[in-house]
């Protein structure tokens, strides 16, 4: 999953970070690493803090809704916070470029997801990567059929 999650993130990554004057080119894998990795642990923490249901909905609502629900917000939260960290940017500078590449990421995650012809992405594959199967994996996707 984190694979084509990187993808998805250097698909869209254009502006945000590839084009950023704010971010040296020879860092650019390095930042788009660090969104991948910031969308991963988001999706995580959503999964280990008992946020199950803003998850499932997130997934259920489409791609839209998807860039703007609790879930990205705190991704996005969290990306702002590793950007500062990471390549020393302003909390500004760092927030411009969270918020141009996290919720565009995050709907075409969904979208990707509930997509029946687009195999890259998938709930109980996602859902099994953040919490390597078992029964939790289970309830989840009851939850989302």
């Amino acid at each position: 999953m984190l694979e084509n999650l990187t993808d998805l993130v250097k698909q869209y990554a254009g502006d945000a970070i590839i084009n950023n004057p704010d971010i040296p080119n020879e860092k650019n894998d390095e930042a788009v690493a660090t969104a991948s990795g910031s969308i991963l642990d988001g999706l995580k923490n959503a999964v280990s803090g008992g946020d199950l249901g803003a998850l499932t909905s997130m997934f259920n609502s489409g791609g839209d809704a998807a860039s703007n629900s609790a879930v990205s917000q705190n991704i996005q939260s969290g990306f702002i916070q590793n950007l500062m960290h990471k390549f020393g940017l302003d909390q500004g500078k760092a927030a411009s470029i969270a918020g141009a590449l996290i919720p565009v990421v995050m709907q075409k995650l969904v979208h990707k997801t509930n997509d029946p012809n687009d195999g890259s992405f998938d709930f109980g594959g996602i859902i099994g990567s953040l919490t390597g199967g078992g029964g939790i994996m289970d309830k989840l996707k009851g939850m989302f059929s």
